[in-house]
């Protein structure tokens, strides 16, 4: 069942000029999202596909840290906050970059304040908008805000 899924959303970004969004949902952390959409990384990218990890999270999970492997990876931006380092996505690396696909973790998560955008679904709305299609996860908490929020602004 997962090859057709994939294969489906291989014919649908060899024929699309806008970037299209592909979400993982689940019920909580820990469910296999991340692991499933690095998955679909490693299919998309042995089809033939311009595959670019633009920001995943692997929370100290062995197995999901060993999917990045074979996979490009974009650098992250540094963020001084709170005399913090904070890493965060970089947007503009991505879309200097200009994969035809970028696998983006945790579409709800803020952004450091100070960002280019405070949330990181409007990261993914750039991407997007530059026809980068965009597979990313979400936890169902998270479901209705971020996704009326994503419909509401590409309007």
């Amino acid at each position: 069942m997962p090859d057709t899924r994939a294969t489906s959303f291989l014919q649908m970004i060899r024929r699309s000029q806008r970037g299209r969004l592909k979400i993982y949902l689940g019920y909580g952390p820990g469910v296999g999202k991340t692991y499933q959409m690095l998955l679909e990384g490693h299919r998309i990218k042995d089809e033939g596909i311009d595959v670019l990890v633009g920001l995943v999270e692997t929370h100290g999970r062995p197995g999901t840290a060993k999917l990045v492997d074979g996979l490009e990876v974009a650098p992250r931006r540094q963020v001084e906050y709170h005399q913090i380092k904070v890493e965060e996505m970089d947007v503009d690396a991505i879309l200097t970059r200009r994969p035809q696909v970028a696998l983006v973790d945790e579409l709800a998560h803020t952004n450091v304040p100070g960002s280019r955008n405070s949330k990181r679904y409007q990261d993914v709305q750039e991407l997007l908008s530059a026809g980068i299609h965009v597979i990313t996860t979400l936890n169902i908490q998270h479901w209705r805000a971020c996704t009326t929020r994503l419909r509401s602004s590409s309007a």
